[in-house]
């Protein structure tokens, strides 16, 4: 999806990358010994370190679209990090996550409180299987 909407809007991509990558097994939300359940359960322990959490020439980036999965109805931990390090003053944000069930419910407002800045639009919440059609359809309606 982020390639999709780089691609529409002749944007750039900036991964964020955990320096303990996320396996698996680390993702399986439904074992209860998983380290998302168990971050999940001890949110002192959902603080995760970026490998790079600020991008090159950030003050030259007008609009910034987040992408993330949900976790438990929120944006997973480790954009909380990206978002932290980063300010967003005169920034249109425009999040976008992916969830098999769940909504965007409020993980586009938790991380604009988290941000303190910017213009944070609503977003949109993507199924994975979602086509290219849609998501440019999508970054071509809005009004950025």
């Amino acid at each position: 999806m982020a390639g999709y909407i780089a691609e529409a809007a002749g944007g750039d991509l900036f991964e964020l990358e955990p320096v303990e990558p996320y396996t698996d097994e680390d993702l399986n939300w439904s074992d209860d010994n998983s380290r998302v359940t168990v971050e999940h359960e001890n949110p002192d322990q959902r603080e995760v370190e970026l490998v790079k959490d600020t991008v090159e020439d950030w003050e030259s980036y007008d609009t910034v679209f987040i992408g993330y999965p949900i976790w438990w109805g929120i944006a997973a931990w480790p954009v909380d990090g990206f978002v932290k390090a980063n300010d967003f003053t005169g920034k249109t944000v425009i999040p976008f996550c992916t969830s098999s069930s769940s909504g965007l419910g409020e993980s586009g407002e938790l991380l604009a409180e988290l941000a303190g800045t910017g213009d944070w639009l609503e977003g949109m919440r993507f199924r994975s299987s979602v086509s290219e059609a849609d998501v440019t359809a999508w970054v071509e309606e809005l009004e950025w």
